[in-house]
């Protein structure tokens, strides 16, 4: 790239990461659905900068930050530059918030017979020697894939680890410490300018890789040139790896990168509350475009370059729902003409405002219900604190984004052997130097540092857009909102009640 060019595309993401939209929010949500990895459907005259999907909960919406179309079928992200018909949006599709759900995919293979570019033997099979000559094997081939959208990623033990491979159980009966296989979610290729680290391991935002990392200490301008290498260098390899194809030209990858950072993705209607931006509330994309965000950001240890003070009441979108009154009288009797009924419209609203209450709840409790923070490698280790006093927004702390504002890969139990489902593979590693042996169905970090301490690690992704994007942590264990919460409830005793449960999942819906 020449000096020319790499100006015009640094401004490009500086614009994209500084943007202020006020004028985003155009356009109602037409609730039509997505055509399975194309990102059609917006309808005859709709705004081609805004995309509407549905989900269980309502109306995804992605919009374009600088006005232009969300879909760009000219740009590299849709085109087919390797050897096995992928590209991009065969992994990052704009209907399941720019990545798969099992649903999807699962009518992808219906459609194709299992032959969509999906279905590849290189990473989308349980293993890469599994048998795919009928329908019925592909099936069985792609189980993983089609149950829990995860692909396989296959990597080694890496020179000089402080660890090695003693057992291996793999139902598919390949992994070897030559290649682990790995299942993990495609992460969405949208949100991407509140990234502290690319990937569920931060591998494309590491030296040793070729990468840069996103630091606490770097210049803003430093953060977003790193950023943008970052993204280009994960494009590169998903089109030599993912692909199978050569590396494509830097005008290529160039393109990508400004797609993917000119997206913003939000939950636009949840079906019993209408539309997240009134009434005060401020979900949706449009909103979430004019996010304040910056490395260290409401940093949990203190780190933020600004205000240096945690506050654990991040995420402020629906505060202003928590105390709903209902509609005034002259509100009630416009819409009472317009249902044709006082009563019925009253019963509606009614429901509304119960249900806008819960969302409110819902965040409150995201930053309020006290959790002990126990046993979680990244945090009580390396802080020498048993017991760590915090909430949801201890790991989640970028304001109503909802990932960590610093790269700060962690390990929350996920991989351990208890919560290994039996169609997973189980590692033993043993220590070297101590002998210690650990099981994990994914070594996480561990596999690019080569350090005992690593092992599970993995970063906390952006929240929003979750209701079009299940199932959920990097393996796909959470199956909905349910699980996931359980899953915290049991591993940190938390204590959640049922009707808190139902607050916390009309909360993340909403997202």
């Amino acid at each position: 790239m020449n000096v020319r060019t790499f100006s015009r595309s640094l401004g490009i993401v500086f614009a994209v990461l500084s943007l202020s939209v006020t004028t985003m929010g155009k356009g109602k949500a037409t609730g039509q659905k997505t055509r399975s990895g194309q990102g059609q459907g917006q309808g005859q005259g709709h705004d081609p900068s805004v995309v509407d999907s549905q989900n269980p909960i309502g109306v995804l919406r992605t919009i374009a930050l600088n006005g232009g179309p969300a879909i760009d079928s000219t740009n590299p992200f849709f085109v087919s530059l390797g050897t096995n018909g992928r590209s991009c949006v065969s992994c990052h599709v704009p209907a399941t918030a720019w990545t798969i759900s099992p649903d999807e995919v699962q009518e992808r293979f219906q459609n194709t017979q299992g032959l969509d570019p999906i279905f590849r033997t290189n990473d989308g099979s349980n293993s890469p020697n599994a048998d795919v000559s009928t329908e019925e094997a592909r099936e069985r081939a792609y189980s993983m894939l089609l149950g829990k959208g995860v692909i396989r990623v296959g990597l080694p033990i890496p020179a000089g680890a402080e660890f090695e491979l003693v057992a291996v159980d793999d139902p598919y009966g390949f992994a070897s410490a030559a290649q682990l296989s790995l299942f993990r979610r495609p992460l969405p290729t949208t949100n991407l300018r509140f990234l502290t680290g690319v990937m569920w391991d931060g591998r494309e935002s590491f030296v040793p890789s070729g990468t840069l990392p996103i630091l606490s200490t770097n210049t803003p301008q430093q953060n977003a040139m790193s950023l943008f290498f970052d993204l280009k260098h994960q494009a590169n390899d998903a089109t030599v790896g993912h692909a199978q194809g050569a590396a494509p030209t830097d005008d290529q990858l160039t393109a990508i990168a400004n797609f993917e950072l000119n997206l913003a993705t939000a939950q636009q209607v949840d079906r019993r509350v209408g539309e997240l931006d009134v009434g005060g509330a401020y979900g949706g994309p449009a909103n979430l475009a004019n996010q304040i965000f910056y490395v260290t950001i409401n940093d949990v240890l203190g780190a933020d370059v600004v205000n240096h003070a945690f506050n654990p009441d991040a995420m402020t979108l629906f505060q202003n729902w928590a105390n709903s009154q209902g509609e005034s009288r002259a509100e009630m009797a416009r819409g009472a003409k317009r249902f044709g009924s006082k009563a019925l419209y009253q019963e509606m609203t009614q429901n509304r405002d119960r249900r806008r209450a819960s969302i409110a709840r819902g965040a409150n409790l995201f930053g309020s219900k006290p959790i002990n923070i126990v046993n979680v490698g990244g945090l009580n280790d390396d802080l020498n604190l048993p017991v760590i006093q915090g909430t949801c927004t201890t790991c989640h702390d970028a304001p109503n984004v909802g990932n960590h504002s610093v790269a700060l890969p962690i390990d929350i139990g996920l991989t351990d052997a208890q919560f290994r489902t039996s169609d997973m593979p189980l590692y033993t590693l043993r220590n070297i130097q101590t002998g210690q042996v650990r099981k994990t169905s994914d070594p996480g970090r561990a596999l690019l540092t080569g350090k005992w301490k690593d092992i599970g690690k993995f970063k906390g992704p952006v929240l929003r857009g979750l209701a079009g994007r299940a199932p959920y942590f990097h393996n796909g264990l959470g199956t909905d909102f349910g699980a996931v919460i359980d899953f915290y409830n049991t591993r940190f005793s938390v204590g959640i009640t049922d009707d808190e449960k139902a607050d916390f999942i009309a909360f993340l819906g909403a997202l």
